[in-house]
């Protein structure tokens, strides 16, 4: 993994297993309350994505204010001077919308564990029921809205030749051919990259080499000193999207968390159809 340009955001179960009794190490589980009680990795504290979301927001995916982010960090023994790693199921789709929202509040010490959960275990590696019990500390969130995009947001860049607006669902969301909003398609110009693209087919998908990822990029026009700004539905697989960019150097990216669920459901907003 050394050649991707940001390689301190990924580390291997190996790296966790040696760090894992680190005082400074604060690992994160985003699954469910239910998946984590089955089975974690020793010191995880459970934070599942949906606690990341505002439920008074009249937009889905919205973070919550910095005040309630704050609280929630706090309540899990999160310092702002901690290394946190994040360790999902494998694919990385919880781990990246934890990674967005934790760059959105500023915090700077962190990485995602390639394989997740799926690695460790099947690594041999033990797990534990018993939950964390953390002690409660003081979290400062430090606001980032550069790292997040509104529909103005968008809608202001279309044709600018400094924004690539990429698509991460599937081709067929894309199209149209499959609707999940009042309207199907896509936001005007958008390059598709499905966001699955990053990762390795099979039973334990890791993150592709730096070079193929590389590639798939520059295929679908995202270039080194452009803005990209990643959406999907609901701002999820946008996130991991976001994850894979950062991971690769890019540091103008923003996760349009709002995404089509936003987008497509306002007709005063244009849209594309077909490939």
């Amino acid at each position: 993994m050394s050649s991707y340009p940001n390689e301190r955001l990924l580390v291997t179960t190996d790296w966790l297993a040696a760090h894992l009794n680190n005082a400074d190490l604060r690992i994160i589980d985003p699954r469910g309350a239910g998946r984590y009680a089955e089975g974690h990795i020793a010191g995880a504290v459970n934070l599942p994505v949906a606690r990341l979301d505002d439920p008074a927001a009249p937009i889905r995916s919205t973070l919550l204010p910095a005040e309630r982010f704050e609280v929630l960090a706090g309540n899990l023994g999160i310092h702002n001077t901690d290394t946190i790693v994040i360790c999902d199921d494998g694919p990385g789709l919880m781990a990246g919308r934890t990674f967005w929202a934790l760059e959105y509040f500023g915090h700077e010490k962190l990485a995602v564990v390639n394989g997740g959960i799926a690695a460790w275990i099947a690594e041999g590696r033990p797990l534990v029921t018993e939950p964390a019990t953390p002690t409660p500390a003081a979290y400062k969130a430090v606001t980032h809205a550069e790292r997040g995009a509104t529909k103005e947001d968008v809608r202001a860049r279309l044709e600018q030749a400094g924004t690539v607006i990429l698509d991460v669902r599937s081709k067929d969301e894309y199209t149209g051919a499959v609707a999940q909003a009042f309207r199907g398609g896509h936001v005007p110009g958008a390059k598709s990259l499905e966001w699955s693209e990053a990762l390795t087919p099979g039973n334990l998908p890791l993150f592709k080499s730096a070079g193929d990822l590389k590639r798939q990029f520059e295929g679908a026009g995202v270039a080194a000193g452009k803005e990209v700004i990643t959406y999907c539905q609901g701002g999820i697989r946008a996130a991991h999207s976001y994850f894979v960019l950062r991971l690769m150097g890019f540091e103008n990216v923003r996760n349009y968390s709002g995404s089509w669920g936003d987008w497509g459901n306002d007709p005063s907003f244009p849209v594309e159809q077909g490939s």
